[in-house]
């Protein structure tokens, strides 16, 4: 069980679609106690796996007290009723800008023996599941932005210190 590095935009770990896990074994755990040890920092509201550089289709999420993770998951419900807010990431740091999201998410996956599970959100943790499980998609917040919005959003990104740029060291 560790705190782990997170990986920023620019890093191809980023915008690569996770694969499913198909092992349910002591590397899946030390995965999820990894998560769950990173996430529960202060500030922190979700982190997927991808997010610090394994490629596997697992997140956690610590909001408003509650605190779990999903292993394979899927949205599989959303409410029509939208909610339009500052969203922000820990792989895009100190960046916020207005998102849409759906009031309300449901995502079912597995636990770390493979047994099914649900989580329900409205607000906050809805926001949560729905951008968590972008990351596992290879999606970012800011490719929902509105288009004026996500050109400034990038140059912002790409004058940052944290911006990864590749074979340059970062």
């Amino acid at each position: 069980m560790a705190v782990r590095e997170l990986r920023y935009l620019g890093d191809p770990v980023l915008t690569t679609p996770a694969d499913p896990v198909t092992h349910f074994d002591r590397k899946l755990q030390a995965l999820i106690d990894d998560l769950m040890d990173t996430v529960l920092l202060p500030g922190r509201a979700g982190l997927a796996a991808p997010q610090i550089g394994v490629g596997l289709r697992v997140f956690s999420y610590n909001v408003g007290g509650l605190h779990g993770y999903v292993v394979n998951p899927q949205i599989v419900e959303l409410s029509e009723e939208v909610q339009e807010g500052p969203e922000g990431c820990l792989s895009v740091p100190e960046l916020w800008f207005p998102t849409r999201r759906a009031a309300q998410a449901t995502v079912k996956g597995v636990d770390a023996k493979n047994k099914p599970i649900s989580v329900t959100g409205t607000k906050e943790l809805a926001r949560c599941l729905q951008h968590e499980t972008d990351h596992l998609d290879g999606k970012l917040y800011l490719d929902r932005l509105e288009a004026d919005v996500r050109k400034e959003a990038m140059r912002k990104a790409r004058e940052s210190q944290w911006f990864w740029r590749g074979d340059n060291g970062q």
